[in-house]
């Protein structure tokens, strides 16, 4: 599921709390959600037309509401929606009752990965169901334009269903000699085939089932209705004529030589297919390969250090290397296997029904034959590398352009090691590839926290209020090795391994180390630093936070720590504790994307939060939302009314800031305002 989406989700259900916990649940596993709870029908009404839930969480120990009134709503409201029953344990005759009623699943509250995953397929479910109908919409249309220019090709087209004539257009009545349509109505194509062909057509008319694929032409004379006959080259396709399954039969006369014909898909110099019937076999693998079939690979093969060997040689001669070279590659082709070139020196392979040990195997034996054998080119005599590139073929990479971009990632990989080596792509490898890729961030980053390899920046929030002194957020990066990581890289593995609490007290004591700098010239300052989980729960934080500020004597500084609201709901009781404390420091604490929960307010009874931050998305494309704006708006009139500040973040727009002014925001933060600087 794409994680930019955000679930608009129903929950009809007695409890507020579990229902947060369950958004919590949610938001903590990366999925953004915009809720809203309904326990009558007046409410259920209120949220259809101002939500437009794409999910339904419905609890049946609910008594104000029963399934069939939830459903009948959801019905007469005629928007595709995905109904899940919401239980606290499998009870067989439970279940098998929500089913009946309409529910596509059941998730179960006391089990968080089973109630995400079934959240999760069911939500992509309903993306696939609004996909099909939208694709489907496009189809007809499609239709109707292809339907528009058969009629005005100048190639003989016919649908055919089970050997009958179904549709024709008038180049097909014309190359046949038929007048109408209604003299080919229900004639078996076969009568328009000379008879030492019939075998041959009657088995593709037969359908794919007997063979692997239609075949891209055949060759053979066809027959006209004043039995006269001519060559011809028929191509076939599958397709639909009014909903159902039939063959679409081209037929073009043979106005060439097969074998001239045969000879423009080689390349010159090489003998091997060019380009572009090259490229027509690897579209064709890639088909095999979404319908099931296993064993294939596409390799990309490029002589080592092409530029200094032709400057050798001289351009002149460039050819005769190539054409030795294919010759190596030709030697070791099987009889389904497929060479050809695709740039100068580029030459493209589709191994086929080979095992991956043969594939290694097959590469192995092209490396050896090339570096032994000696080319002539003209009167100089050279010995040549190789370095080879290619992917595994198989379902998951089934694209001709995704194949073809693996392969030559791979074969670039190659070349950078020095030349005479080989990368595979294999796809079913991903997931060690993934550990591997880990391990070696996991130490640049515990380099980066010995060896001072991480930096600060500071994104201003702007007062629209007219507050004193500088108000600005904390933002860490890292050195990469090609450039600086966000954190959203490398955060997540930080806390598998256990070191988000040491990146916490760097950015602290940077932050601290920055406001003493600015406290000794009167620059009265504001840092908001984020908080992680790890630190909300360490017990030796506040003291050596208490020790850091003692030290630093700050005056005009303030440190604003700040966690998300999802995060503060998970750990409650800890969070008191520790803004408790913090608050004896004199620090001061802020919700992040306040307002995504059921009951955001709620919260502040526990939490002693001084700043707000408004969840982000409700500032995408504001000015076009009137709901986000009218929410934005009550939730900074209930802060004002508990003596809390707001904070706008990602405001993007010159419109988005005027309408949060008018919307009672005080500070708005952005890209558009001020993008984020060094500190």
């Amino acid at each position: 599921m794409k994680k930019d989406l955000v679930i608009k989700i129903l929950f009809i259900e007695n409890s507020l709390e579990e229902a947060e916990q369950i958004i919590s649940l949610l938001r903590n596993s990366g999925i953004a959600v915009r809720p809203a709870r309904a326990t009558n029908a007046e409410q259920l009404q209120a949220a259809l037309d101002e939500l437009g839930p794409d999910i339904v969480m419905f609890d049946p120990a609910i008594t104000t509401l029963s399934l069939r009134e939830v459903v009948k709503l959801m019905d007469a409201y005629g928007r595709d929606y995905a109904l899940l029953g919401l239980v606290n344990s499998m009870d067989n005759q439970l279940v098998a009752d929500l089913f009946v009623g309409g529910a596509r699943g059941v998730a179960s509250r006391t089990h968080p990965k089973q109630l995400t995953a079934v959240l999760q397929r069911e939500f992509d479910s309903l993306q696939a169901r609004r996909q099909l109908r939208r694709l489907e919409a496009s189809l007809r249309e499609s239709e109707r334009r292809c339907d528009a220019l058969l009629d005005s090709s100048t190639d003989a087209i016919a649908y055919v269903h089970e050997g009958m004539h179904v549709r024709a257009n008038r180049a097909y009545l014309e190359t046949f000699g038929y007048d109408e349509f209604d003299d080919l109505l229900g004639m078996p194509v076969l009568d328009m085939i000379d008879s030492t062909h019939a075998d041959e057509f009657k088995a593709i008319l037969r359908g794919p089932q007997g063979q692997e694929k239609l075949p891209n032409q055949l060759s053979l004379r066809a027959r006209r209705a004043d039995a006269s006959h001519f060559d011809a080259t028929v191509e076939f396709a599958p397709a639909t004529f009014e909903g159902e399954p039939c063959l679409q039969i081209v037929f073009r006369r043979q106005l060439v030589d097969p074998a001239a014909l045969a000879q423009l898909q080689r390349d010159p110099v090489t003998g091997l297919f060019n380009r572009a019937h090259t490229l027509e076999r690897i579209d064709t693998a890639v088909a095999a390969a979404a319908n099931g079939k296993k064993g294939q690979a596409l390799l990309l093969i490029e002589p080592d250090n092409w530029s200094s060997i032709v400057a050798s040689i001289g351009l002149g001669k460039a050819d005769e290397l190539i054409a030795g070279f294919a010759d190596r590659i030709r030697i070791l082709l099987g009889s389904t296997d497929v060479a050809g070139m695709l740039a100068e020196h580029t030459f493209g392979v589709v191994l086929d029904s080979r095992q991956d040990e043969a594939i290694r195997e097959w590469i192995s034996k092209l490396q050896h034959s090339v570096s032994n054998e000696i080319f002539d080119a003209g009167s100089r005599s050279i010995t040549v590398n190789t370095s080879i590139g290619g992917s595994l073929l198989g379902e998951k990479n089934a694209n001709t352009d995704l194949l073809l971009n693996q392969a030559s990632q791979a074969l670039r990989n190659a070349q950078s090691q020095g030349g005479g080596k080989v990368e595979l792509h294999d796809p079913a490898a991903r997931e060690k590839a993934d550990e591997e890729r880990e391990q070696y961030w996991l130490g640049l980053l515990k380099d980066a926290l010995a060896n001072d390899g991480l930096m600060l920046y500071h994104q201003q929030a702007i007062s629209l209020q007219d507050a004193e002194g500088d108000f600005s957020e904390i933002l860490l990066r890292m050195n990469g090795p090609q450039g600086e990581v966000l954190p959203g890289f490398f955060m997540p593995i930080a806390e598998k391994h256990g070191l988000n609490g040491d990146i916490d007290r760097w950015v602290l004591k940077q932050t601290i180390k920055t406001l003493r700098e600015r406290d000794k010239h009167g620059q009265p300052t504001t840092f908001f630093v984020k908080l992680t989980a790890a630190s909300l729960q360490d017990e030796h934080l506040l003291p050596w936070l208490g020790e850091q500020l003692a030290a630093a004597n700050l005056k005009h500084g303030r440190i604003v720590l700040e966690m998300t609201e999802s995060k503060v709901m998970t750990l409650l009781r800890p969070t008191q504790e520790f803004v408790n404390g913090w608050k004896k420091l004199g620090g001061k604490f802020a919700l992040e994307q306040f307002g995504s929960g059921l009951n955001s307010f709620q919260l502040l009874n526990h939490v002693d939060a001084d700043y707000v931050k408004i969840d982000r998305s409700y500032m995408a494309e504001l000015p076009r939302h009137p709901e986000n704006q009218k929410k934005v708006t009550e939730i900074c009139q209930q802060a004002r009314e508990l003596n809390r500040q707001t904070i706008a973040e990602w405001v993007e727009d010159a419109t988005s800031t005027s309408l949060l002014f008018a919307c009672g925001v005080d500070f708005v933060q952005g890209n558009f305002l001020q993008p984020p600087q060094r500190l």
